[in-house]
């Protein structure tokens, strides 16, 4: 197997990093694929800053879906998104915000590629294994939504000053 080079393995300077927030929605966590879907932001190089299992309300929710209000399905995505754990993770990297998009695939499963996380799992656009913050300033949102600031933590991964 070949070396590939990762995140990790390259000293960035920190004002290169982003963070992003991912969550693992009910129906990823019913069906046990938190610990895939970890592995693969693992795989590829990010870094996991922080991590943690909710039962989620409506009102973090609402203002986390909040430009979704409008839409007919919304109280729908509340009551899913509230019917069971959320596991809501911060991963740090380089381009990570659009890294994890990427590996996400997009919303309808029907339409994400193969080798994405929804063309892998999802098995409908309502029941779609994961969320991704969309942009950077989404991401900032997010993190500080779901997160206080003694919740993330600031590590060097073991191999960071090893090249």
């Amino acid at each position: 197997m070949g070396s590939r080079w990762t995140y990790s393995k390259l000293k960035l300077p920190s004002n290169e990093l982003e963070r992003t927030l991912i969550a693992v929605k009910p129906d990823g966590v019913q069906r046990r694929l938190v610990g895939q879907i970890i592995q693969r932001f693992e795989q590829r190089g990010f870094k996991l800053v922080g991590l943690k299992m909710v039962q989620a309300s409506h009102g973090i929710l609402s203002e986390h879906y909040g430009e979704l209000r409008t839409k007919p399905f919304f109280q729908s995505l509340l009551t899913y998104m509230s019917s069971g754990p959320v596991v809501v993770m911060v991963w740090e990297g380089h381009n990570v915000v659009q890294a994890s998009r990427k590996m996400v695939g997009q919303t309808n499963p029907a339409e994400a590629p193969a080798g994405t996380i929804r063309g892998d799992f999802s098995v409908h656009v309502s029941r779609n294994v994961v969320h991704a913050s969309d942009s950077q300033e989404g991401a900032q949102k997010e993190i500080q939504l779901w997160f206080q600031g003694k919740d993330l933590l600031d590590w060097d991964c073991y191999d960071s000053n090893m090249w």
